[in-house]
């Protein structure tokens, strides 16, 4: 009985966490939703060729506008650089596109205040300048070309394709129907590719709230002086997210409870930055660009993540702008659930969700390869196959259909048979 307990007041604890910013989600989703729908993505590789100044700014700028979930992030980089952005480019846009993006600063500032946000978003400013000049320093145009093979022989992951409203004006987008769907299925796909990150995170962090003090305390420095607890805890931040395989929006309750219990305001800053260092992740970059590549740029990675924590840190001090209080791990956990503003914003949004995922239902077919869901009306490759129609979401998965569609038929059919099943309860 005390094992349920415990899962329970876990479960909980990570439903509370996640009930504070349920509508901070949604929100950041919808306007994420509506900049992939409205902004072009087929001019931003034909942009990113070079590896100077002028192409890193854009790209930074390009990838904060075009947020991804981690795994989405890598593959949408690897896309790029296979044709023809350079490296750092795309390594720079995977960073912005999952670090410097409206769900993660707002998730932030719910949960541990302004301060980080806005240390998130300089410390990410300092971190690409030095990922930027790693890279040029100690990946060579050999070196660069042997890992384009790699990205090119590579299968490509989950991109989501162009809108199908790209070339409305802003006015009329804002009364078109088709272009609120586009924005509707980027909201879609993207909760889909992340769900499963998110709840992780959460319930991670709900079940390490129940954990005592000084589980932190033994696991980071907190009482040693500040020199050796700075460096061993922005050594030791990033290494905590790496192991703790959760990335993306899930990294912001874990990072509240572990400044809870004591990490500096460096090390918090390091370990949100870790999102794209976790073993999955590190896995797929030797599948795209080969090992040794792979091996300089997570020790690039790495380094520039410390040192932009150290520099946010050292800045932050300077103006007095590092937060003095922390809150305790229960408050953070066990804030309870009332009428409130929360709760009131979540209705909201929660109608908001509904509405789109309602506009997906009445639109969209999923894409029997990749799974992600596609417009039927947004003039999608198509194939049809024993009298039935199936939409895909590029050329790329209708291609694959067509090489073996009884295999991706085959699989719709036990999922169809499986969803019977559960609704009948066998």
């Amino acid at each position: 009985m005390e094992v349920i307990s415990t899962i329970g007041e876990g479960l909980w604890a990570a439903f509370q966490m996640a009930w504070e910013v349920w509508w901070a989600l949604v929100l950041g989703f919808a306007l994420s939703g509506i900049v992939q729908a409205w902004v072009p993505r087929s001019r931003i590789e034909q942009a990113l060729g070079g590896r100077g100044p002028r192409e890193i700014t854009l790209a930074t700028g390009l990838g904060a506008a075009s947020s991804s979930c981690s795994y989405a992030a890598i593959a949408i980089a690897k896309s790029m650089f296979a044709k023809g952005a350079s490296f750092a480019s795309a390594m720079v846009f995977q960073f912005a596109s999952t670090n410097l993006v409206f769900e993660l600063g707002i998730v932030i500032w719910i949960f541990i205040g302004w301060r980080f946000t806005l240390a998130e978003l300089i410390g990410g400013l300092i971190l690409i300048p030095l990922v930027w000049l790693g890279l040029r320093l100690f990946v060579t145009r050999r070196l660069e070309d042997e890992a384009r093979r790699h990205a090119e022989a590579a299968e490509a992951g989950h991109i989501h394709s162009s809108a199908s409203s790209e070339g409305l004006a802003p006015r009329r987008r804002l009364t078109s129907v088709q272009a609120w769907s586009d924005v509707a299925h980027n909201f879609r796909n993207d909760w889909e590719m992340l769900w499963r990150e998110i709840i992780s995170g959460f319930a991670i962090a709900g079940f390490i709230s129940l954990l005592p003090a000084g589980v932190f305390n033994g696991l980071f420095i907190t009482d040693a002086p500040w020199p050796a607890r700075l460096l061993e805890n922005v050594v030791l931040g990033p290494i905590v997210a790496i192991l703790s395989f959760v990335c993306s929006v899930g990294n912001a309750p874990l990072a509240a409870v572990l400044w809870g219990g004591g990490i500096s305001f460096a090390g918090v800053i390091a370990f949100i930055y870790a999102d794209l260092l976790i073993v999955p992740i590190v896995i797929a970059y030797t599948k795209y660009y080969g090992r040794e590549l792979t091996a300089r740029l997570v020790a690039i990675m790495f380094a520039a993540m410390v040192l932009a924590a150290l520099a946010v840190d050292g800045t932050f001090s300077a103006a007095g702008l590092v937060p003095s209080k922390r809150p305790s791990i229960d408050s953070i956990s066990s804030r309870g659930i009332s009428w409130n503003y929360t709760t009131f914003l979540n209705i909201i949004f929660l109608a908001v969700a509904v509405a789109l995922f309602g506009l997906t239902l009445r639109r969209g077919a999923k894409d029997p390869v990749c799974g992600m869901t596609v417009d039927r009306r947004a003039g999608k490759p198509t194939s049809t196959y024993e009298g039935r129609t199936y939409y895909f979401c590029s050329e790329g998965c209708k291609a694959k259909f067509d090489a073996d569609p009884e295999r991706y038929v085959d699989a719709l059919g036990r999922q169809a048979v499986a969803l019977e099943h559960a609704r009948h309860g066998h």
